[in-house]
C-alpha cells in the first residue's frame, strides 16, 4: 500500500519538498508519494484531523505552524522539547510524534564549509519556530552572543529568555534600530519569510563585507535580494536550499529508516528551478 507524506504550512505554493521527497521514493524504489497541504493558521487543528484521516504517514511542519503544531503531538524528541518548534512528524496509527531536523539542518551547510561558530556574534532576524532551531544549534556550537531582531520586539524579548535557558547569551533589538549593529557580527541569518516574494531585504547590506558569513534560510528564489547584495559585498554565503536539503535527508531518514538519496535530492532541486 501506498504511504502518503505531506508538507503543511502557509504559503505552501513555493514548497520544493515534494519534488525532494519524491525524487528520493523514486531513487530508493520506495512505494510513496509526498504532497504539499495548505493549511491556514488558524485552520491547524482541522487540518491534522483531515491528515489523521487519510491516514498520512507523516509530514513536514513549515511557516506559520512549527510551534503551534506541538499542541497537538501526542510524543515528541529531546531537540523538539528543547526547541518548543517541531517540523517533521510520524503518524503510527494516530498517535503523533514530533521530532525538530532544523537544528543539524541548518548547522550541517556550516560544518560542511568547516567554518568555526564557538566565540562568534551573531544575528538572527526574525523570532519563529525557525529561530527557535537556530538559536538552539548556535548555543550547542557555543558561540559567544546571538543578537535577535524581529519587528515585533516582544517575540525577540521572548527568544532571549529562551536563549538564556539553554545556556546562550543574548540581546534583543528592534529591527529599526539594527542597522549600527550588523558589522559587530559575524554571522547574519535571515530566519524569516521575507525574500520568498522577492522582497527587499529587512536590513541594508553595506555594512556586509568579506568578514561576514550570510546564510538565508529562504530557498525559493535561491538568490535573495539580501544574499545577491551581500555577495556584491565578497560575505561568504550560505543558501536557504543547503538547509533544505540537510532537514530534509534528517527527516527521510526518520521515516523510512534508511540513509537518504542526497545527491539524487539535489538534483531534483536544480533541476525544478
Amino acid at each position: 500500500m501506498t504511504k502518503t507524506y505531506a508538507i503543511i504550512g502557509d504559503p505552501i505554493d513555493h514548497s520544493l519538498s515534494p519534488l525532494i521527497h519524491n525524487a528520493a521514493f523514486r531513487s530508493l524504489n520506495l512505494d510513496s508519494t509526498y504532497i504539499a497541504y495548505r493549511i491556514q493558521k488558524n485552520e491547524l487543528e482541522v487540518g491534522i484531523n483531515a491528515l489523521k484521516k487519510i491516514k498520512i504517514a507523516g509530514f513536514n511542519v513549515t511557516i506559520p505552524h512549527k510551534t503551534e503544531m506541538m499542541k497537538f503531538l501526542d510524543e515528541t524528541d529531546d531537540i523538539c522539547n528543547m526547541c518548543g518548534a517541531v517540523n517533521t512528524v510520524v503518524n503510527n496509527d494516530g498517535v503523533l510524534k514530533g521530532y525538530n531536523t532544523d537544528v543539524d539542518g541548518f548547522l550541517d551547510p556550516i560544518k560542511k564549509r568547516k567554518i568555526t561558530i564557538k566565540d562568534s556574534k551573531v544575528l538572527i532576524l526574525g523570532a519563529g519556530g525557525a529561530a527557535r532551531a537556530i538559536i538552539a544549534g548556535m548555543v550547542k556550537e557555543k558561540a559567544d552572543k546571538i543578537t535577535i531582531s524581529n519587528r515585533t520586539l516582544k517575540n525577540a524579548t521572548e527568544l532571549v529568555q529562551f536563549t538564556k535557558n539553554l545556556g546562550g547569551n543574548a540581546t534583543a533589538i528592534p529591527l529599526e534600530e539594527i542597522d549600527q549593529f550588523i558589522s559587530e557580527h559575524k554571522f547574519i541569518i535571515n530566519s524569516t519569510s521575507v525574500g520568498l516574494r522577492n522582497e527587499s531585504s529587512l536590513i541594508p547590506t553595506d555594512q556586509i563585507d568579506k568578514n561576514s558569513i550570510v546564510y538565508d534560510i529562504v530557498y525559493t528564489p535561491m538568490n535573495t535580494n539580501l544574499i545577491v547584495n551581500a555577495k556584491k559585498n565578497g560575505a561568504t554565503i550560505i543558501y536557504g536550499y543547503e538547509m533544505l536539503l540537510s532537514q530534509a535527508s534528517h527527516a527521510f531518514e526518520i521515516w523510512h529508516d534508511v540513509k537518504a538519496p542526497y545527491e539524487d535530492m539535489k538534483k531534483a532541486i536544480f533541476g525544478g528551478m
